[in-house]
């Protein structure tokens, strides 16, 4: 089976800072301490078992803030040596980096990641709830003047931005997706349909869905559902992956591991095969476009 995976982490604890997994705790996602460890791509690789993994985007792993730069730059240089030994596959084929666009620092650091070659696009995460368990960084960025203005600069060195929010926030970001058109937006991991135990939440999810859906410049990765349903099976995947394409039809939707994270529930193997069982009555054209060749186009790879 072959895939490109659009959504991996990186990390080399021996050269390079990772704040949270210095001390490392437990959260809904899981037990960060069992992640304290190094995962480079050879990892990646030798875990995939019969998955052919032919192409793979790394996604910021919440690097050192003080230089979101330098962990570009670490695994511009890893693909290159790859490359350059003749590796096949030479990973990772494009980065989506880190920046803090509320900052001052936020234009040169955009100018900064431009310098490299594999640079496709930019997350800086938005989850905000009413929970703290769940909230992520406390403010709403959609909603602060600087943020926009060095939002709007992602146009300008061909950055896409990767989406990572909740669906009480997928109105504003879809108002924002409107008002840039030049930007391509991919959401992550589905939506983040966390608030699963009501009808109004599962209603949240389904309608912040089609608003972004109805912005012909998002598309959405099906990921990091594991995050969410640690005793995950085929069966309980099944809906949520369903539901997904539904709102984004297979031609903007693809599916991605999010490893190592998602590991802490299972193999990769399992995880990919679970995705094909679920689109097993697609037509090749679609498993075609959702386990390879959106991920390729929407990161030119």
């Amino acid at each position: 089976m072959q895939v490109v995976d659009p959504h991996v982490h990186f990390w080399d604890l021996d050269t390079h800072r990772y704040p949270w997994l210095a001390n490392p705790g437990t959260s809904f996602v899981g037990d960060a301490r069992e992640l304290k460890h190094n995962y480079l791509p050879a990892d990646l690789i030798a875990e995939a078992g019969d998955i052919e993994v032919l192409k793979v985007v790394h996604v910021e792993a919440n690097h050192d803030p003080e230089d979101p730069v330098e962990e570009t730059r670490w695994l511009q240089s890893i693909a290159d040596k790859a490359a350059q030994a003749g590796e096949t596959p030479a990973l990772p084929d494009a980065i989506v980096a880190a920046c803090d666009l509320s900052a001052e620092s936020a234009p040169a650091v955009l100018e900064k990641h431009a310098d490299f070659s594999r640079t496709r696009g930019i997350r800086q995460i938005l989850n905000v709830h009413a929970n703290p368990l769940y909230d992520y960084v406390g403010r709403h960025f959609m909603r602060e003047a600087k943020w926009q203005a060095h939002f709007a600069l992602l146009e300008r060195y061909g950055f896409s931005f990767d989406l990572q929010l909740y669906p009480s926030q997928m109105e504003e970001a879809a108002a924002l997706a409107r008002a840039h058109p030049g930007i391509e937006f991919i959401v992550n991991h589905a939506g983040m349909f966390v608030d699963r135990n009501s009808a109004a939440g599962w209603r949240a999810w389904r309608e912040g869905l089609r608003a972004l859906s109805s912005c012909r410049n998002v598309s959405i990765k099906i990921s990091g559902l594991a995050m969410f349903d640690h005793a995950w099976s085929r069966e309980s995947l099944r809906p949520y992956v369903l539901e997904t394409i539904d709102a984004f039809g297979a031609e903007r939707a693809m599916f991605a591991s999010n490893f190592p994270v998602d590991r802490l529930f299972g193999g990769y193997a399992k995880l990919w095969h679970a995705y094909a069982s679920i689109m097993s009555d697609a037509s090749e054209a679609e498993k075609a476009a959702l386990f390879r060749t959106n991920a390729e186009r929407v990161y030119r790879i």
